[in-house]
């Protein structure tokens, strides 16, 4: 509590079956059980489960976070895995759809961010094999890679046409943890009969947590903002200030707000 705040902060491995820790899973709205509602009471964690030095888990978070969104930027459409723009693309040429410019536009611009974001990947590549750190850079690929995932399945079910429409793929509540754990698995039941297979659907469904999952879009681009463009930060008045400073800061306030009441 002496030290300002980012110093005080330790990094520790919590076992998921630490006494007091409780985990409620999440059912997206693909049927999936890809995340869990996690309330920790009174957990205590042996230090022998700390990583890094005491004080140094706020380098250790931004460093995890930024290979996070790496990983979740790589490969697939949605976050990593499922197919790819250039699957698409190939459906689309397959079955004739480059003859409609309006399609034609579309599947153009999607091959051009599908480039962009690859070369997007190689330069990131190349900056892990000499041994960096992800940096900002990877703010600005999961921003690239998120969007991109929303283009592609977007496109994918306005190609589908009224088939569209329909899921016809997977069936109620969690998928068994033997089957993987998300839409992005692609391990759901596929029997289907209207021509489209179901990971367009269940891709759809899952694409607006792109943006929201791995940091959000607000966040990712205020850390391109201040820390690639140089805009200046939000105003902090707590900045340097140690917790125990903060703490009797707002106790000071709400004493004075409370005399004038």
């Amino acid at each position: 509590p002496d030290v300002p705040k980012h110093r005080g902060i330790s990094y520790f491995i919590c076992p998921t079956d630490a006494e007091g820790l409780t985990m409620s899973p999440i059912i997206d709205m693909t049927t999936a059980h890809s995340f869990n509602e996690c309330h920790f009471s009174d957990v205590r964690i042996p230090v022998s489960m700390r990583i890094g030095e005491e004080g140094d888990g706020w380098r250790l978070a931004k460093a995890t976070l930024a290979n996070e969104r790496v990983n979740l930027s790589a490969g697939g459409s949605l976050w990593g895995s499922g197919p790819t723009a250039y699957t698409l693309l190939d459906l689309i040429r397959a079955d004739g759809g480059l003859d409609d410019p309006l399609l034609r536009q579309k599947a153009a611009a999607l091959h051009i961010e599908a480039e962009l974001l690859r070369l997007n990947r190689l330069r990131t590549l190349s900056s892990r094999l000499r041994g960096e750190t992800p940096g900002p850079e990877a703010s600005i690929q999961k921003i690239m890679s998120d969007e991109h995932g929303q283009h592609v399945m977007a496109l994918a079910k306005e190609v589908a046409g009224t088939s569209g429409m329909l899921t016809g793929s997977g069936p109620p509540g969690p998928v068994p943890p033997r089957e993987g754990t998300g839409a992005t698995e692609n391990k759901l039941m596929v029997e289907y009969d209207h021509g489209v297979e179901p990971i367009w659907h269940y891709g759809f469904l899952f694409s607006p947590a792109l943006t929201v999952g791995g940091g959000t879009f607000a966040v990712q681009r205020n850390i391109v903002a201040e820390m690639v463009l140089g805009l200046p930060r939000e105003i902090n008045v707590e900045k340097g200030l140690t917790w125990a400073q903060t703490r009797r800061r707002t106790a000071g306030a709400e004493t004075r707000q409370g005399e004038t009441q």
